[in-house]
């Protein structure tokens, strides 16, 4: 099987396409990222990188079978400005169409997150298919619900009923929690310009060891306040997660984001894939 990957990230595609057992002659990974590129190269040395989707044609490659790939997503997501397609990042999306083109591949697979019916029908139209929701939650303890536009046929996964508890062996002792954070119990080295909104900001972040995590996002290495930041419950502090928890919530291997600072990995880990869900996927393939 030859694969294009667009927006390729850390390559989550690739171990997707590991963990369904599909075997892969050539995997073109189109990526600018120079850390997602360095951890993709660290784990995947064979991955031939093809530069940005803007530089990728057709006719350069060879027959392509699936066509994969999570476009930009920052001017769809519901936590953004919604700037939609006015947003040069998620204009290229149209890139993802133009491959899809000149391509004609066997299977195609586009992820993005939830948004405004009028896009997504925009999407649907483009690519020719109505897109499936499935949320993380099923197969790992983060909430993360995605759509998925693909022609291989999709089933829902079942739910693995995984929590934060799995993933971080964090204790869940009943805490005082304004009166924790208003104490600088906790561990953070965060220097905050505006105390009270940040600590309401990191109350409403804190979770339970019982319960999933927030969706990751890129912008988790701004510490505990951060959006997307999910804090939890460790004994006798709270805590944010740490980036090989964040590999667990997105089922990544441990380890496999560590060639490069952690200011990196939260990043990737925040834009990349839920693994499980795309091997839940891909295994239709077979």
């Amino acid at each position: 099987m030859n694969v294009l990957s667009l927006f390729d990230g850390m390559s989550c595609g690739q171990i997707a396409l590991e963990r369904a057992g599909i075997a892969v002659d050539n995997y073109f990974a189109s990526e600018i990222d120079k850390y997602a590129m360095k951890v993709t190269k660290a784990n995947y040395p064979n991955t031939q990188h093809v530069g940005s989707v803007l530089d990728v044609k057709g006719d350069d490659l060879p027959e392509i079978d699936l066509l994969i790939g999570g476009s930009p997503c920052q001017g769809f997501s519901f936590a953004g400005k919604q700037l939609n397609f006015d947003d040069p990042r998620s204009a290229l999306f149209f890139e993802f169409v133009r491959l899809l083109e000149e391509t004609k591949p066997k299977y195609f697979l586009l992820e993005n997150v939830k948004m405004k019916k009028e896009y997504q029908d925009v999407i649907s139209k483009n690519l020719g298919v109505e897109p499936v929701c499935i949320n993380s939650s099923l197969v790992s303890a983060q909430n993360r619900a995605r759509y998925y536009w693909t022609n291989i046929s999709v089933q829902q996964p079942e739910d693995t009923g995984k929590l934060l508890s799995d993933v971080t062996g964090a204790q869940d002792i009943p805490l005082d929690l304004e009166g924790l954070l208003l104490s600088r119990t906790i561990k953070t080295k965060q220097k905050f310009t505006d105390e009270s909104s940040t600590l309401r900001r990191m109350l409403s972040n804190i979770a339970s060891p019982t319960q999933k995590s927030k969706s990751l996002t890129a912008s988790m290495y701004k510490g505990m306040a951060a959006n997307g930041m999910t804090n939890i419950f460790d004994g006798d502090i709270v805590r944010p997660l740490t980036p090989i928890e964040c590999e667990r919530l997105q089922t990544v291997d441990d380890g496999y984001t560590d060639h490069v600072s952690n200011t990196q990995r939260y990043k990737m880990l925040g834009n990349g894939w839920t693994v499980e869900v795309i091997s839940h996927i891909f295994k239709n393939l077979m």
